[in-house]
């Protein structure tokens, strides 16, 4: 098995990698500042404490690991909107210098968490495939699709092989609800609260969701292996509309939340369902659980931990 680095292995998707690479039998180790404490629940993990800028701290995360994940993000697509300078100035600067960093330490292969929820832009109805043109209208997923080239040239300039995950809209336990990211936390947090619930639009805007531990037994199955293809969709390939999603968090969550309907902000994409059908002919197919299932485990899981 291999010895992998999770950068960002402490945080949402990144935890749930962690374990699932952990029951792959591979040797993982996770560099993260910790501020939340340990989310990730397995025990044979070496921790690495440190600061995604601190080059020094990162260089050190690196010495002796065969696979790099990139999983952490400077920003969100809130703090991306409100200054894209701050994306610009940390979330990609640094992804080039932790990719020169790699180079440097000989890693054999890296990992990116992208987007596919939003770096495709407005596409033609249908499922999404990977050759789609990207077209992103935010500035977090203007971001994402930059290092996703800046992966191009370490690999044609330095020989650095990565592949790159665009993830769609992961879901489930350990996603803080305020962080202002994935709308099922954020509604069930807010039925939790009896808060109304802020609907964008007429509730027709339709999402790929996909239970993020889906999502990490697809992106822990590529791990070392001889891949195809430098891009993947990692999605369930189902479209649920904002209304949907809503009716489900009423029926999960037993309450009768109130709905405050806002404009669509001009950046957001109406539809958005990917493809994975590049993934599939690769590495087999994959299990799904139902948006119901994955809603109700979210909430079981929040009303052990409301925080």
């Amino acid at each position: 098995m291999a010895r992998c680095l999770v950068i960002g292995g402490n945080g949402f998707v990144g935890s749930w990698l962690v374990d699932q690479l952990v029951r792959d039998g591979h040797e993982v180790a996770v560099f993260d500042r910790f501020s939340a404490g340990i989310v990730y629940r397995s025990s044979s993990v070496r921790r690495v404490v440190g600061d995604f800028m601190n080059l020094a701290n990162v260089r050190t995360a690196l010495a002796g690991q065969e696979y790099v994940f990139h999983f952490l993000s400077t920003t969100t697509p809130a703090s991306a909107e409100d200054d894209p300078t701050l994306d610009v100035r940390t979330n990609i600067a640094s992804s080039i210098e932790l990719f020169q960093l790699a180079v440097d330490a000989g890693v054999s292969g890296l990992y990116f968490a992208s987007t596919g929820g939003a770096i495709y832009g407005d596409q033609p109805p249908g499922s999404i495939t990977e050759e789609a043109l990207p077209l992103p209208m935010s500035p977090y997923a203007i971001g994402k699709l930059a290092i996703e080239g800046y992966l191009r040239y370490f690999e044609r300039k330095h020989g650095l092989s990565s592949v790159t995950f665009r993830i769609s809209n992961p879901y489930g336990p350990r996603q803080r609800a305020n962080k202002k990211q994935g709308v099922i936390p954020i509604f069930l947090h807010a039925a939790l609260e009896h808060e109304p619930l802020t609907q964008y639009g007429d509730g027709s805007m339709v999402r790929d969701f996909i239970y993020v531990e889906d999502a990490a037994r697809m992106m822990a199955a590529v791990v070392g292996r001889n891949a195809q293809h430098r891009v993947y969709n990692i999605g369930s390939g189902l479209g649920h509309s904002v209304a949907e999603v809503i009716d489900v968090v009423r029926t999960v969550s037993g309450t009768a939340v109130e709905v405050v309907q806002l404009p669509t902000p001009s950046t957001y994409v109406d539809r958005i369902v990917l493809d994975t059908t590049r993934y599939t002919a690769e590495f087999g197919p994959s299990e799904f659980l139902s948006l119901d299932e994955g809603t109700r485990r979210t909430w079981a899981a929040m009303l052990e931990s409301p925080s």
